[in-house]
């Protein structure tokens, strides 16, 4: 997760031209470039363990991070979140960067140096939420990932019995890691923070109370289902004790959610390496916006001649996938994924599948998501998990929430075929230790966002306006997260202005919309679906055009998916040399 202008120089990136961080999938160190002297060939060697210390340490402060990648050492324990072990965790990272900045370009080869950038700019990204934003004191969600045992419950890296151990030892850190979060979290908050609190944390209390006791049912050591019983009851409790913490401070809950431009511009810079101004950057997300509406305009006159956007859009909406979303969703992955191949659009490495999941309650406050194991993991299967309505709303936005067949297609799309998935699929493949591990806001969903659309540009359900239509509402719902992104955070518009923005511009039903509406106040970074798709159209325009337009696109795809996930300006200084114009939108 991760303002008007603060501008900064991005970091220059020597020979880096064309060098990818592998350069094909069939022999991920060919074209590499070789150190030429001895001089180099020691900072390179020391380069290299630097990064693995970097890594290792990062996993022993942040766990949780080291247990998603795949590192089971690291099971069953939580960051140390006391107020002397995040002051602690700053200062690691800071003095971590400036050993980065150390090594000189000169002395590393073009892999390296690319390496050198993309690992200051994830440094910097992580203090910039930690200390900039202080989100430890501010924001509920910087704990929540941490919080989440989904790794212990539905990931099989190791038999049943062994994952119950793992999570009997977390279970028992989850009643101090509570504390630590109501110690730390200042008061008032913002009331769209209190309300995700809830979600998040009310919904793990549900979790651990149900899922959880049903996944390992089947364990049959009795001693190890007593401890399990005594720290997971005591988990549910700290968990409920938290929620009923957050529900205590509705009342004075605030809407001072806003981080000011300034704040906002310095996100961009030290998350995404984005230096662009906020009146040009808004400038080309309404450019966009009113690109998408004039489509679906067309595909409308093609789908319901004679009838209004918004009669045109109910009656596509209306076309729910008989079979249900989650049985169509895992239908719809094996003609996305057959149009793919049939079309060369891209490299697929690999033969993994994504399967298709009711997203468990503590994750229902966006409607799909998909969860992929890490680079260390071996041969587990993602799961792309889908979220029901939420049963207490009215029957008929529950109605409403359900995608319509159209939409889910290119939900679809943006998860797996050839969305994240196969982003993922490419980046655990490259040699980069750092491209394997860390990634970006807007290359992961901007890759994914403009996945969507490339779909459509080659043809994908040509003919059918109901697709299309289904891809130009998604499309649309990510232009409006751009602009209220930028809205909510300047000042320039309120949660009501932005949930009306969702209904008459996105064409997003009540309930979308103010989850949609809400999720801006806490993740001001969603602008980087459509920052990152635009970013990545642009850079295709120009590296294709001198190698045959669309007839490039497949290299381009694997040359750009090549780095890993760094930030997007990063890649393009590296595609396109540094006689390139540095023009990003």
């Amino acid at each position: 997760m991760a303002a008007p202008p603060m501008y900064h120089r991005r970091p220059r990136m020597p020979g880096l031209a064309m060098v990818p961080v592998h350069a094909d999938l069939e022999d991920n160190d060919r074209r590499t470039a070789a150190p030429e002297k001895d001089t180099m060939a020691t900072s390179s060697a020391e380069w290299d363990a630097f990064v693995q210390d970097y890594i290792d340490r990062t996993f022993a402060a942040q766990p949780h991070w080291g247990v998603f990648e795949g590192r089971h050492e690291f099971d069953g324990r939580l960051p140390d979140w006391s107020r002397d072990g995040l002051a602690a965790e700053s200062a690691r990272l800071a003095a971590e960067r400036e050993r980065a900045e150390s090594f000189s370009p000169d002395g590393l080869d073009a892999r390296q140096g690319f390496e050198r950038d993309y690992l200051i700019a994830m440094i910097d990204g992580e203090l910039f939420w930690r200390t900039t934003m202080e989100q430890p004191f501010t924001h509920p969600n910087f704990y929540a990932w941490a919080l989440a045992p989904d790794v212990y419950v539905s990931r099989d890296y190791a038999p049943l019995e062994v994952r119950l151990r793992a999570y009997v030892r977390y279970a028992r850190e989850v009643p101090a890691a509570a504390g630590h979060i109501r110690a730390n979290l200042a008061t008032p908050m913002p009331r769209t923070f209190v309300g995700l609190a809830r979600t998040v944390f009310g919904g793990l209390a549900d979790y651990y109370a149900t899922d959880v006791v049903t996944a390992y049912e089947a364990v049959e050591d009795a001693a190890l289902q007593s401890e399990f019983r005594a720290a997971n009851d005591a988990a549910v409790t700290a968990m409920r004790a938290l929620d009923a913490w957050f529900e205590s401070l509705e009342a004075d809950a605030t809407d001072a959610f806003a981080m000011g431009a300034e704040r906002f511009a310095e996100m961009l810079q030290a998350t995404e390496r984005v230096d662009v101004g906020l009146d040009a950057l808004e400038a080309a997300g309404r450019a966009d916006l009113e690109r998408n509406l004039a489509a679906l305009a067309e595909a409308c006159a093609a789908y319901a001649p004679g009838e209004s956007i918004p009669a045109c859009l109910a009656r596509a909406h209306a076309e729910k996938p008989v079979e249900g979303p989650v049985a169509a969703a895992a239908r719809q992955l094996t003609e996305l994924k057959a149009f793919v191949v049939a079309e060369g659009l891209v490299s697929i490495p690999g033969t993994e599948e994504a399967r298709v999941g009711e997203s468990p309650p503590h994750m229902r406050w966006n409607a799909a998501y998909i969860d992929i194991p890490g680079p260390y993991e071996d041969d587990l299967p993602s799961t792309y998990y889908i979220a029901p309505p939420d049963p207490s709303w009215s029957e008929s936005d529950r109605n409403a929430y359900v995608p319509a067949a159209g939409d889910l297609l290119y939900i679809s799309a943006h998860e797996v075929w050839p969305g994240h998935f196969l982003q993922f699929l490419h980046a655990h493949r490259v040699r980069s230790a750092i491209g394997r591990v860390f990634g970006t806001y807007a290359f992961a969903e901007g890759w994914a966002h403009y996945a969507e659309e490339l779909m459509a540009e080659a043809g994908f359900a040509a003919g059918d306006a109901g697709a299309r239509i289904g891809q130009l509402r998604n499309a649309l719902l990510r232009n409006v997260r751009f602009l209220s992104a930028i809205g909510l955070h300047t000042g320039r518009m309120t949660v009501a202005d932005s949930e009306r923005m969702f209904r008459e511009k996105a064409f997003q039903d009540p309930g979308n919309a103010r989850q949609q509406a809400a999720r801006g106040t806490f993740d001001p970074a969603y602008l980087n679906y459509t920052m990152g798709k635009l970013m990545i159209r642009k850079l295709r325009e120009d590296w294709t055009a001198s190698r045959g337009g669309r007839a490039a696109w497949r290299e381009f795809h694997d040359t750009f998916l090549g780095f890993g996930s760094p930030p997007i300006p990063l890649v393009r200084r590296a595609m396109m040399g540094e006689d390139d114009d540095g023009s990003l939108f």
